[in-house]
């Protein structure tokens, strides 16, 4: 009777619940001093650089990351790719606490967060990009809690509501679809206000193209690289073969490639119809260059390399490679290429407790999200629910 215990006392002492723990609690202790003394005790923002890496990393690069919803979604769903099935409740699951994570992410940003609803209900822009943003966030976070609803409804055994909610797969995944589309490419159109801030090389009026060709790129590397991950750690609850899973894997891989193509294609475009070649001869040209060398033509390079070949780890390797350079364009955007022009001792650098507090988001999602997969069918299908949405 007591061996059972000791292997439960054994899993909750374990290392990564030791780190997650410290990660958490620090984070926790920031951002409640964060909300007693305000903005400037913990970050660096000023009236220069009100925006930061909790804008750059939380809400643009965290939208961007949890893309993968409804990218495969909408190909299961509405193109009828059925053999990636397999891979869209992870995928939902991971683009609904991306979501909340960047609304929690989002409050410790804005000075006064208990205003957050007055957009909606007293003063609504409806001229303004940044309501967009607003709106299709907030809706679509309503959706991706309605797409993962069967999977709990199922472990409850709730079968009546997951019977309603499961009627309704293919309505969300089109209205899922359709605000996607607009905030991923709005979040870009916010910063086209910003001509005289943003480096050129980065500013484009083509910037909402590149940010929704980008998230669709690392929406599909984030599948693969989270499904990788999940097939590891709770391999004892995946269903599919390990073949059938690297089909899957090179699937995706293909398709991530496609993006970035597209997406490299666009941007090369956008400097030439806006004859902005002399700025690649500059220090920031420089670090424009190795942004899309290493982080947009490599990996493309890499992904078509790997499913040519049939090199499935080849394929994870370029599709980390893709995530990381697409937080990298996000953060270049927000934060690096931001405010060029200003002395190198009024730029913006993040506080650590800016950093602490951000890794203690991520690693929220990664206790959320491993608590939630090792309890309810979202690597496997539910015994009583095979076959249906």
């Amino acid at each position: 009777m007591t061996a059972p215990a000791q292997t439960k006392s054994a899993r909750l002492l374990s290392p990564f619940n030791a780190i997650a723990t410290l990660v958490l609690v620090i984070g926790g202790i920031i951002f409640a001093v964060r909300f007693v003394k305000g903005l400037a005790a913990t970050t660096n923002l000023d009236n220069n650089n009100p925006w930061g890496l909790w804008i750059g990393f939380d809400v643009m690069a965290g939208v961007a990351l949890a893309a993968g919803g409804f990218v495969t979604s909408s190909g299961v769903y509405l193109f009828g790719m059925k053999e990636y099935r397999p891979v869209v409740r992870p995928a939902i699951l991971t683009g609904f606490l991306g979501y909340f994570l960047v609304v929690v992410g989002l409050l410790a940003d804005l000075g006064r967060p208990w205003r957050l609803p007055y957009p909606f209900l007293i003063s609504p822009g409806w001229t303004s990009p940044l309501f967009e943003v607003a709106l299709c966030v907030a809706l679509y976070l309503t959706t991706l809690l309605l797409e993962s609803a069967p999977a709990a409804f199922e472990w409850l055994g709730w079968k009546k509501l997951r019977t309603v909610v499961g009627s309704m797969t293919i309505a969300l995944t089109i209205l899922g679809l359709i605000l996607s589309t607009m905030h991923q490419s709005t979040l870009g159109a916010m910063f086209m206000a910003t001509p005289t801030k943003l480096h050129p090389l980065w500013y484009s009026p083509y910037l909402p193209v590149h940010f929704f060709i980008s998230a669709v790129a690392v929406g599909l590397s984030m599948v693969i690289v989270e499904g990788a991950i999940s097939h590891r750690v709770f391999h004892e609850r995946v269903e599919i073969t390990r073949t059938q899973f690297d089909a899957i894997t090179l699937g995706l891989g293909k398709a991530a490639a496609v993006a970035l193509a597209v997406y490299f294609s666009t941007k090369v475009l956008a400097i030439a119809l806006e004859d902005k070649w002399h700025y690649l001869g500059t220090r920031y040209g420089l670090w424009y260059l190795f942004e899309i060398a290493g982080f947009v033509v490599l990996p493309c390079f890499l992904l078509l390399v790997g499913y040519r070949e049939r090199r499935v780890t080849l394929v994870r390797i370029a599709a980390g490679i893709t995530v990381a350079g697409v937080v990298l364009n996000r953060l270049n955007v927000a934060m690096f290429a931001f405010n060029w022009r200003l002395p190198w001792e009024a730029r913006y650098w993040p506080h650590p407790m800016e950093i602490a507090v951000s890794l203690s988001l991520v690693m929220a999602g990664v206790v959320m999200f491993r608590w939630i997969a090792s309890r309810m069918p979202i690597l496997h299908e539910h015994p009583d629910w095979k076959g249906t949405h």
